[in-house]
């Protein structure tokens, strides 16, 4: 490295690159040696001095110091940063996805190479988390992390709710505007957030996550009937990505999929595309970090805040940023979604006839489920009644046996959502 230049290569130079590039030119120590694209013909929104279609060669450029990827996806960027890596170079990336899946292997490989990987874009955007986790809290023992980590889904849900739309149409909406991708999959079907809580898990519980063996729900299966249920009874629907310690036997129950918050609950009042995150533990108590959790600039921020961090670093030691370093040795044990206890919002449909309250009643009852409320909301047309039950705390797998039972009486389970 030139005195006090610290010299990047760019692999991706969409929203995200894009971004950064425009940020990065009021940095006189820092210089863009070259950036990768799939397409060099491609007119873009910034200028720089050196395109290459074949990252591969900013992971071999002994020039570069470090390499900043925002490409996404894990195909080519595995390969391209095990081999930047081999090379000496430092990485910050915001690839989710990436980490989650090989994390632990980017990891123990760069230890090996006295190098670093910085992250704090891959979760939540522009919320700084990744840093006060492993540096200002550190000394804490964290019970619970979870929050809201996809602004997609959120954008969809505070929609419903204000402008009582049904999912496809907030869905297109999110489209037209830039919120959602034309194949939505990641962020609907809960991905991106797995991801999300997967690398959270990782720093706050310091032990090696198996993201396949979390619960994954997306929003899918809400409707607008569901929405105004929620709001009537005192809550909101949001999408949450949870971990927490399970004391009786030290696992860790990781999870996604929608939940019913209070209104009396910050985390009801996060709207649109924002992110929050909520810790818990000792001595710090509880803390939110909030704010915007996607877009060029947001996500920009973290990623030029981890160039900043090496650059300040790269010229005094060795080993630069220690406390950033990840070595997570022991595997968590991760808990089955069936063995974890909540309270549920039941939304039933059943024939409107004389003691069908009764049989939900009594089949809840037979299950070890006692009943928060039950109520019937109208007959429908065809003479069917909708019924929204609201249960106590039980457990996961007796509330499944309740709903094979009541499917078995001809009861339809419309949807079950857990509740805080």
């Amino acid at each position: 490295m030139e005195k006090n230049i610290l010299k990047i290569g760019i692999i991706g130079l969409g929203t995200v690159g894009t971004g950064v590039v425009k940020a990065l030119r009021q940095f006189k120590n820092i210089e863009i040696v070259e950036c990768a694209v799939k397409n060099l013909n491609k007119k873009r929104e910034v200028e720089v001095n050196k395109l290459t279609n074949d990252p591969m060669e900013i992971a071999s450029n002994p020039e570069i110091d470090v390499v900043v990827e925002v490409a996404g996806g894990v195909n080519p960027c595995l390969e391209v940063l095990k081999t930047a890596i081999n090379n000496k170079k430092h990485i910050v990336t915001a690839n989710k996805e990436l980490l989650a899946k090989y994390g632990d292997e980017l990891f123990e490989l760069a230890n090996k190479n006295n190098v670093s990987i910085l992250y704090e874009a891959a979760v939540a955007g522009g919320i700084p988390i990744i840093g006060p986790v492993k540096t200002t809290l550190r000394g804490n023992e964290f019970k619970k992390v979870m929050g809201i980590l996809n602004g997609t889904t959120n954008y969809i849900l505070t929609k419903m709710e204000s402008d009582n739309l049904s999912y496809e149409e907030c869905l297109k909406q999110a489209q037209e505007l830039g919120y959602a991708e034309t194949d939505p999959t990641n962020d609907v079907m809960g991905y991106d957030t797995m991801y999300k809580i997967s690398i959270l898990a990782n720093i706050v519980f310091r032990k090696q996550i198996d993201y396949s063996e979390i619960y994954v729900e997306g929003i899918t299966k809400i409707t607008s009937e569901d929405i105004k249920c929620a709001d009537e009874l005192g809550y909101k629907i949001k999408l949450l990505g949870l971990a927490q310690k399970i004391e009786e036997n030290a696992s860790l129950d990781i999870r996604v999929h929608p939940v019913l918050v209070s209104k009396e609950n910050t985390i009801s009042k996060i709207d649109k595309a924002t992110n929050t995150v909520y810790l818990e533990g000792y001595p710090v108590g509880e803390v939110m970090f909030t704010g915007p959790g996607a877009g060029e600039a947001p996500t920009a921020s973290s990623v030029i805040g981890d160039i900043l961090a090496i650059a300040n670093e790269i010229s005094l030691t060795d080993t630069i940023l220690p406390s950033q370093r990840v070595k997570t040795e022991e595997k968590a044990v991760q808990e089955n979604i069936l063995n974890t206890k909540n309270s549920y919002y039941m939304a039933l449909s059943a024939k409107n006839i004389r003691g069908v309250i009764g049989v939900i009643g009594s089949i809840c009852a037979s299950n070890n489920i006692n009943l928060q409320s039950i109520i019937q909301r109208g007959i429908a047309k065809d003479n069917t009644a909708f019924i929204v039950v609201i249960t106590d705390t039980t457990l996961e797998a007796d509330i499944q046996n309740a709903i094979k039972e009541l499917i078995s009486k001809d009861i339809k389970v419309k949807n079950l959502i857990r509740v805080i």
